[in-house]
Order: structure tokens, then C-alpha cells, then sequence
């Protein structure tokens, strides 16, 4: 929204500063206004079921937790080459 700041006009007359929409905005902000209600009338039509009560998720966990020991154990790191890696040393250095 632009704003036009205060002015005097010719006769003398002293306006003071106010805000005014751009041509074409009224139009614009209506659309987006009835697209913005039809979302939220359309998006909250079937929330709750017919009872009034929204369907609530069943526990599936059994207690108590129990973890297997083979699974427990991490598996080895093994080597991603079968080459050996020369390390270089720096002249200087022990």
C-alpha cells in the first residue's frame, strides 16, 4: 500500500498524509481473501467423525522393551582398500 504524503493544494488547503491502495489491489486482496476462506471452510470440513469424537492411533508397543544381544553388538569396521597406504613423514618431523 503505497502512502501519499501530506501536501498543501493550490487553494491553500493542508492534506494530511494517508494511505492508499494501488490500482487493481481491492480486486486482488478479495480473491485472495475467498480463496483463503475456502481453504479453511474446505480444510477443516472433515476433521471430526460423526460422533463427534476424532479417531484416536491404537498403542502398538509391547512392555516391557527387550533388546536381543546379537543385534546389540555393532558389526567390525572392515578396510574399504586391499592396498597398503604409504604414509609420507615430514622431513623434520618424529
Amino acid at each position: 500500500m503505497p502512502i501519499v504524503r501530506g501536501y498543501v493544494r493550490a487553494d491553500g488547503t493542508p492534506v494530511r498524509s494517508y494511505f492508499r491502495w494501488a490500482p487493481g489491489a481491492r480486486r486482488e486482496m478479495g480473491i485472495l481473501a475467498g480463496v483463503a476462506l475456502a481453504a479453511v471452510v474446505l480444510g477443516n470440513s472433515g476433521v471430526a467423525s460423526g460422533s463427534g469424537n476424532s479417531p484416536r492411533p491404537q498403542s502398538t508397543v509391547q512392555y516391557p522393551i527387550t533388546f536381543d544381544a546379537p543385534a546389540m553388538k555393532a558389526p567390525r569396521p572392515q578396510p574399504t582398500v586391499s592396498y597398503p597406504i604409504p604414509w609420507v613423514r615430514e622431513v623434520g618431523a618424529r
